[in-house]
């Protein structure tokens, strides 16, 4: 059933382009699928499963009888035309932090919080890349045992900062092994006043930092947390770090049940069979999650699991996913795929 015309904003950058590989091999019912991107961008042409695509510069009324609108082109152009795109009549699900804390847009992970959505929804918000994660992996943990305290570090990839600072990386690696001078000029943040190499690095620093000493990235992960979880008196921290991985954040959580007494094996049986997690957890084969051998994968992997020595409470795991597939683009999808549900069930 192919009913639905479809716009991707952003279209040219790698989560646009990972929306568009998503919405063909999961056989969205899309009648149409329109690349929207800047103006230096139009003309260019896409090919992906086989099919061609013409990127068209992003205007007003390219939103004209579109259903459904993907926006991943940053927060000013999700500012600039997602509201146009609601006017003309599309659904936005908008991949930036442009509306993600306003109270009246839902923020959403389907596997969490999908009853959040209705079928007449203007904008919808898709969470950062880490807390998708991080919350899909805790969700089946709070909703058997209950959840009170998270303390989250992450180890990011340099996708996640773009294009850029993928060839920043490579580049920087190049001139390591080189003996040459290295260059930075896009990490920990580009509009910073300070650069540092990420090549044999890791930078504790994602985003600009606020008056409270932590950075927005770690305030995102704070307060989207507590609005997909619907617990604004959850206690939230985390530390944001960026290393040299291509593809794939990794996160080390601690947390903190509402009940005492949970074993480890009860806490590893409340993961198992969930859709969309895969749980690795086996230290007598070394087995658990590594970043590398997420990349391209749909789902979240799990494993570190073990009991807090010291508190009845505690509990660490150690949390991995693609942040271009889950992490964004395959997120942004299942929100749209749930649409489709809303409005055929309706």
């Amino acid at each position: 059933m192919s009913t639905l015309n479809v716009a991707i904003v952003g279209a040219t950058g790698a989560v646009g382009t990972t929306i568009l590989e998503k919405l063909l091999a999961r056989k969205f019912p899309a009648k149409s699928i329109k690349l929207l991107a800047s103006k230096r961008s139009a003309g260019v042409e896409v090919s992906v499963g086989g099919q061609n695509f013409t990127v068209e510069e992003t205007v007003p009324e390219s939103f004209d009888d579109v259903d459904i609108a993907f926006f991943s082109a940053g927060g000013s152009i999700s500012k600039m035309f997602a509201e146009e795109a609601v006017k003309r009549g599309a659904i936005v699900i908008d991949n930036t932090s442009a509306f993600r804390m306003d109270e009246n847009i839902p923020l959403v992970v389907p596997e969490v919080n999908r009853h959040v959505l209705t079928k007449d929804a203007g904008i919808i918000a898709n969470p950062n890349c880490s807390t998708i994660q991080m919350v899909a992996a805790l969700e089946p943990i709070r909703e058997k045992f209950g959840l009170n305290r998270i303390i989250v570090s992450t180890y990011q990839a340099v996708s996640g900062a773009g294009t850029e600072a993928i060839e920043e990386l490579e580049s920087q690696a190049n001139q390591f092994d080189n003996r040459a001078t290295v260059e930075a000029s896009v990490l920990p943040s580009a509009g910073g006043e300070r650069h540092y190499p990420i090549a044999f690095n890791a930078i504790p620093q994602i985003d600009a930092f606020d008056e409270s000493g932590y950075t927005l990235e770690e305030l995102k992960m704070i307060n989207e947390t507590k609005k997909i979880f619907e617990a604004p008196s959850m206690h939230v921290s985390a530390t944001c770090v960026r290393i040299p991985v291509v593809t794939g954040h990794s996160e080390s959580l601690y947390i903190e049940l509402d009940q005492e007494g949970v074993t480890t094996e009860e806490l590893r049986a409340a993961l198992a069979d969930v859709p969309g997690l895969v749980v690795q957890d086996d230290p007598a084969t070394q087995s658990y999650p590594m970043a590398l051998y997420a990349e391209g994968k749909d789902e979240v992997f799990v494993g570190r699991l073990r009991k807090d020595p010291d508190h009845p409470c505690g509990f660490h795991l150690w949390v991995v996913t693609d942040n271009l597939v889950k992490g964004a683009a395959l997120n942004s999808v299942q929100i749209a795929e749930h649409l489709v549900e809303l409005k055929t069930t309706s």
